[in-house]
């Protein structure tokens, strides 16, 4: 037989897209339509339904960027059309190709009831079925005119992120306004032959399969009258039925297909319209499953439903129903998908408290699964977290898109830095935007790793990142798929079903341990650094407001602000969402972001001094009190205590170098600053030793050009690293020494179209290099370093993480350890040889580089920490990083890892000085120096209890009593959400609660108070 494969298939192309798909609205008229455009933001429901409208006809154009117009829709069913399918089709000029990304609408009966939302892929809505002729249409839409940010041609500079920049030009054309016939037999011949077409392309040419189904395909094209397609549809399908018949082999891959729309809470789009978005898909997908009983659709993030409950109280309801009839499946349990690598402790275990806990309330649902399909990585603390807040699985998909090594694994354990294991999934489809096209079924199949020993594989299934969710052609074609020979076997299953089968399949996969890094995105850790600072401060705030208020009512019965705290956590929680806090988003997402910073800290700040006032005594006594929220002694004043204290002893002497520049002193270290201002020494007066590398400048700034291939607020690509500058001009040498307990000096630069202001610091009985940095940046796709080259010798250095910290190796024997040349620490790095290291610590930066050199004149090896400081990309904010920006870091000689934990908490939590004349005893106090408290608090039931959550910071084991200052009728052992732990008891002594834990575990504890 001759080979005409690709005969057949051009045929099908052709006539499915110019005659078959046409045909299945064979008759239509077009609907009136009026428009009325909102002056500014959206309005409410009932006053954009009210509002005047103006005609408008098809091919006129409407919605300026980031405006609101709402459309009515009217028009008669034509007698004629009786019994019939009639569906209105609104096509508000929408490119088919950008589901999510332009122009959506949400349509309305006349008395505001939401009916379903309209996207490029989602243009229908169901009239009558069967029609009922000469009745009357009236619909009113939502509609709003997003602009499109990511074009074809991606990541150019534009000024539509931002409202103020955007302009008011027209960004759409209205296109296709009708009421139209919908003929299914049609409709599911085009499904056929989509699902036939796609498998085949994807079978082996020398299968029978495959020239089954060409054979059968062309005889459904045959049996088309092209003339007359309506009338001899069902008999192509006819042709079509056996192939479609023939089940799937009894070793096919298995795909639980879950109705899925990832959106992200804010990226080219701001806050105010995700909540749109969530309410336009979830609208659909509540109607999706009204129609089809098999479909079940997930959704995670528990802000888009508390958004959608505030703001869309009639698709809530909805929802809820849904979720009670266990087909709207609520997944993930945390706040918002949020980074996993730059949230502090605390808040990566508040995005679960509050996530859970809003699931529970609001529906009843223990979620068991963490759902990060889009995350850019995922820290080495995170599984002990997911465990403690009571689940036990994860998925994602992002490690997929890594550059360099592919993950060996789709189904595995993966172990954090404390040795708990979590059952993880990654999707083999490689999307989490599957769309139920053969190619990606076939990939799905193919590509699955655990071959032999596992057979399931989960596909959420429908458009997102900016939203649509599923589509029905979607669940007709999964239909299909159900029991297809060449084809992978496709179940509608709701994520926890998939995974208690995958891990019944497979109870021992192979265990991946330590972080799982992404080999992408790695800017992302530096993007947009007043974003990350204000994180960064709210995390810290959030410490001392929660401490604080717990202390000053146990000891002043002053009311803890339950309501505040929960409200502004959730605030800081949302800023978390993987796209905000990596610094991804339009320029109107973090313009916002910093005003939100900023209320959140001025009214943390509140509560915090409301608290201390309440706390201190006598103002008028003339008297200091130092208050200290860290979790360590500081000067004489105990963790999470307050007490008056005289001066620092000792102090720092400053004089000039005779070569240049000035030496620093404080008889625990001593500095030399040369003539250009740069750190060449650091002497460890006590230990005799040399920080700096010989040669070398320590607190170096550098500069390097920064354009990588794609992903410009998201990516920095290896070859960044070829040329760089070092930053050496000096234009002032300043010498500062108010005080006998402190010196610094205060060098200016100017370099390209900015500058910089580096201060380097001693404090008296202080063993640290305090160190500001203040540039005031315009310069445009550059990246800035500080660096510290450090003469130690070490294969691998210590990062902080949530809960702990991890090693990271600093040579690049592999490729694996090649890819992984941009990192994130928390508070602290510790580098050291035995016997002597030291720790660099960070009050707000996050991306790091470490690299390794042998010197030639002395074979010594110079280790290179370098802080990642600011970036300058023009996509999608072309403003980004621009203007004032102030840094504080410390060089800490002669530390150990637990002085790394130390001064990471110290500069990151300052002292607060109020006037009073009270000792402020500590409601609770370790006698363990690993043993870190992480957060003091009331119970969020508002009991009154006071709960402490600590962890063994230092990697080891420890014993250690935590003793309460206060009166209590017991003590439970939680988890994150303050529910006792069966399981776990605590051992109450005299001296307090007795606790043994291991390498970085983690403990909840609630004091039951009398």
């Amino acid at each position: 037989m001759h080979d005409d494969r690709s005969l057949v298939e051009s045929r099908l192309k052709r006539v499915l897209a110019e005659r078959i798909r046409p045909a299945v609205y064979p008759e239509s008229v077009p609907l009136e339509v009026g428009i009325w455009t909102a002056p500014d933001e959206p309005v409410p429901v009932a006053e954009g339904i009210a509002a005047p409208r103006t005609p408008i006809a098809a091919g006129q154009r409407w919605g300026a960027p980031w405006g609101t117009s709402w459309l009515t829709v009217s028009g008669t069913v034509p007698k004629e059309w009786a019994g019939r399918t009639v569906e209105a089709l609104i096509d508000l000029g929408f490119d088919a190709n950008m589901p999510g990304f332009q122009c959506e609408g949400l349509v309305y009966r006349p008395d505001g009831t939401p009916v379903k939302g309209l996207n490029p892929r989602n243009q229908w809505v169901r009239i009558a079925a069967p029609a009922v002729g000469g009745e009357e249409v009236l619909l009113h839409v939502e509609a709003a005119s997003n602009p499109v940010v990511l074009d074809y041609h991606p990541f150019l500079p534009t000024k539509l992120g931002e409202k103020e920049t955007a302009g008011n030009e027209p960004q759409y054309r209205l296109e296709r306004i009708d009421l139209a016939v919908l003929d299914e037999t049609v409709w599911q011949l085009v499904i056929d032959l989509e699902v036939l077409g796609e498998l085949m392309a994807e079978l082996p040419v020398d299968g029978a399969r495959r020239w089954d189904v060409l054979r059968a395909v062309e005889r459904a094209l045959d049996a088309i009258d092209l003339q007359d397609v309506n009338a001899t549809a069902a008999a192509a399908r006819e042709q079509l039925a056996g192939v479609l018949a023939t089940p799937a082999e009894p070793s096919a891959h298995r795909i639980s297909a879950v109705g899925h729309a990832h959106i992200d809470s804010a990226w080219l789009w701001p806050l105010r319209e995700t909540v749109r978005k969530v309410a336009r898909t979830t609208a659909n997908m509540t109607a999706l499953l009204e129609d089809e009983p098999d479909f079940v659709y997930t959704m995670s993030q528990a802000q888009q439903y508390a958004w959608i409950k505030e703001h869309r109280p009639e698709v809530y309801a909805r929802v809820k129903k849904a979720v009670a009839d266990g087909r709207f499946v609520p997944a993930g349990g945390m706040w918002v998908e949020s980074d996993t690598n730059m949230p502090g402790s605390e808040a990566m275990a508040r995005q679960f408290v509050h996530g859970k806990r809003f699931f529970l309330d609001e529906f009843g649902i223990e979620n068991e699964e963490a759902w990060l399909p889009d995350t850019f990585g995922f820290a080495g603390g995170l599984p002990q977290i997911i465990k403690a807040a009571g689940s036990k699985w994860l998925l994602t998909q992002k490690i997929s898109w890594s550059q360099v090594n592919k993950f060996p694994h789709h189904t595995f354990w993966w172990e954090g830095i404390d040795g708990t294991r979590i059952f993880t999934h990654f999707p083999p489809v490689d999307t989490y935007n599957c769309s139920m096209d053969g190619r990606e079924i076939a990939h799905a199949a193919r590509n699955f790793k655990d071959k032999g020993v596992a057979s399931h594989s989960i596909a959420p299934t429908g458009w997102g990142d900016g939203g649509g969710g599923t589509t029905r052609e979607m669940v007709a074609k999964a239909a299909r798929l159900r029991d297809l020979e060449g084809s992978a076997r496709v179940r509608w299953e709701r994520p926890a079903e998939f995974f208690a089968k995958a891990q019944a399949e497979y109870p021992n996969p192979p265990v991946w341990v330590g972080e799982l890094y992404l080999e992408l995105h790695r800017a992302t850790l530096t993007s947009q650094a007043r974003t990350k600072q204000g994180n960064r401060a709210a995390e810290n705030l959030l410490r001392e407001a929660e401490l604080w208020a717990a202390t000053a009512a146990v000891r002043a019965g002053l009311p803890y602000p339950y309501q505040e705290l929960d409200r502004i956590w959730k605030t800081v929680l949302l800023h978390q969402f993987h796209d905000i806090l990596p610094g991804s988003s339009i320029a109107w997402v973090h313009r916002e972001a910093e005003r939100t910073y900023a209320a959140v800290a001025a009214e943390l700040t509140g509560i915090v001094e409301r608290a201390q006032r309440a706390l201190a005594g006598d103002p008028a006594a003339g008297r200091e009190l130092v208050f200290n929220s860290a979790p360590h002694e500081r000067g004489g004043v105990p963790a999470g205590g307050g007490r008056m204290v005289g001066e620092s002893s000792g102090g720092c002497t400053v004089t000039a170098r005779p070569e240049g520049g000035y030496r620093l002193d404080n008889g625990l270290l001593r500095v030399e600053v040369d003539g250009q201002g740069l750190v060449v020494s650091v002497l460890d007066l006590a230990a005799g030793r040399e920080t700096v590398a010989p040669g070398a400048a320590a607190n170096l700034l550098q500069i390097h050009p920064d354009f990588p291939n794609m992903w410009d607020a998201w990516d920095v690509d290896q070859f960044y690293r070829n040329t760089v500058t070092d930053l050496t001009g000096v234009e002032e040498l300043v010498v500062s020494a108010d005080s006998p307990a402190a010196v610094s000096i205060r060098v200016s630069r100017a370099f390209g179209a900015s500058r910089a202001v580096q201060t380097i610091g001693l404090t008296a009985g202080a063993k640290r290099v305090e160190l500001g940095t203040e540039v005031d940046w315009h310069e445009t796709e550059k990246f800035l370093k500080a660096a510290f080259p450090l003469d130690l010798h070490t294969e691998r250095y210590a990062a902080e993480t949530q809960f702990g910290h991890l090693y990271r190796p600093t040579h690049t024997n592999t490729s694996w350890e090649a890819a992984r040349f941009e990192s994130c620490n928390h508070r602290f790095l510790h580098l050291a040889e035995p016997g002597w290291g030291v720790a660099l610590v960070t009050a707000s930066t996050y991306g790091h580089d470490v690299t390794r050199t042998v010197r030639e004149q002395d074979h010594g090896t110079t280790t290179t920490v370098r802080f990642s400081l600011l970036r300058a990309p023009r996509f999608p904010d072309p403003h980004t990083d621009q203007g004032a920006h102030s840094f504080r870091h410390a060089l800490v000689p002669g530390a150990e890892i637990g002085d790394a934990v130390r001064e990471g908490y110290l500069i990151n939590l300052p002292e607060r000085r109020v006037p009073g004349d009270a000792e402020v005893r500590p409601l609770v106090e370790v006698d363990h120096e690993a043993v870190t408290v992480s957060a003091v608090k009331l119970a969020d039931d508002g009991s009154g209890d006071v709960v402490v959550r600590l962890y063994e910071s230092m990697g080891g084991r420890a014993e250690a009593v935590i003793a309460a200052g206060f009166a209590f009728a017991g003590v439970q052992v939680c988890d994150l959400l303050e529910r006792q732990l069966p399981e776990c008891q605590a051992a109450v002594t005299e001296q307090g609660v007795r606790l043994r834990l291991r390498p970085f575990e983690l403990v909840t504890l609630r004091f039951v108070r009398d």
